[in-house]
């Protein structure tokens, strides 16, 4: 039973990831694509900011932003009784910001090229 194990936690992670991507990008892309305003060029930019950094490098940052030890680990641990750092919810929060990109950009860019009619 323990060999399917890796494939159960990788599907699960998939299919949660997934549902939280359509979930938050697809409002997200509507958004964006609508417009142009210096807050929704900032807000793109610190969206595509997964794309540009390295995974380990996002990994790093990561673990430094929700260490138990300080900031905003150390917040959600004292009010939420909640710690992200090698859990499966903190490698749901890292696929869910290292993916968000590959799920706004291609949206933003389809829904930019509808009609105006249309959206």
């Amino acid at each position: 039973m323990t060999d399917w194990q890796p494939i159960y936690l990788t599907l699960k992670l998939a299919l949660i990831s997934t549902a939280i991507l359509l979930i938050l990008g697809l409002p997200l892309a509507y958004w964006l694509s609508k417009g142009n305003s210096f807050f929704k060029v900032i807000l793109e930019a610190i969206f595509t900011m997964p794309l540009v950094l390295p995974p380990s490098v996002l990994g790093f940052y990561l673990l430094l932003a929700f260490s138990p030890q300080q900031g905003l680990g150390k917040w959600l641990l004292q009010h939420f009784d909640l710690q992200l750092v090698f859990s499966f919810e903190g490698l749901v929060l890292a696929s869910v910001i290292y993916s968000l990109p590959f799920m706004i950009s291609p949206v933003k860019s389809a829904l930019q090229q509808l009609p105006p009619s249309f959206a």
